[in-house]
């Protein structure tokens, strides 16, 4: 009962958390509706996203002790220290955009305000730096767990994140327009791209 109570929590939690990031991803939108006040009310939607991705998270750990009575191995063929190092090189590059993307982001990683310019940094090369290294944190935690389940349940947080992503692009662009658009065109959404205003000079 409690392997099932908490897989099911953890689908729930995962679809939560989308819920309430697209919810916290359209202030413009809601500006227009409420007034200024739609900046605070969706810092509190990003907060509450957060949260239900932070039990997610421990429904994972939960899952290690109790999974679910399915014909599906509990761990890897493989003895655990190979899967502490398969996770330790996702941590590494997928650490380093995460935390990279939060510096640069600075506090608008989770406050949501309206007058926030244009990100700087690792943002001149891709879109998306937290989101690209936050995913590859739920293969970290399987591996580190030894749990093939885990490992193809992380799955779900692929298009789970690139859904919050097209959320972010559709506001931003509302947010600053022309300057945006241009943006999007010239730098790569997890992958650095070339400049295309630069070849054309």
């Amino acid at each position: 009962m409690i392997a099932w109570i908490n897989f099911a929590s953890m689908l729930i939690c995962a679809i939560l958390c989308l819920y309430f990031y697209v919810k916290s991803a359209g202030p413009a939108a809601l500006e227009e509706k409420i007034g200024e006040t739609a900046y605070r009310k969706c810092t509190r939607y990003r907060i509450t996203a957060s949260i239900f991705m932070t039990v997610a998270g421990v429904n994972y750990v939960v899952y290690f002790f109790y999974p679910l009575p399915v014909a599906f191995p509990r761990s890897f063929p493989w003895d655990w220290w190979l899967s502490a190092l398969i996770a330790i090189l996702i941590a590494v590059p997928g650490g380093y955009l995460w935390l990279r993307g939060m510096r640069d982001a600075g506090r608008e990683t989770i406050l949501v305000k309206k007058d926030h310019p244009l990100f700087g940094g690792i943002y001149k090369k891709i879109r998306h730096p937290q989101a690209a290294g936050e995913v590859t944190f739920w293969w970290v935690i399987a591996f580190l767990l030894n749990s093939p389940f885990l490992a193809i349940f992380s799955f779900i947080w692929v298009p789970i994140f690139y859904v919050m992503c097209m959320a972010e692009k559709k506001d931003l662009i509302k947010r600053y327009g022309d300057a945006y658009i241009e943006y999007v065109k010239n730098t790569g959404f997890i992958i650095p791209r070339r400049n295309r205003s630069r070849l054309r000079k």
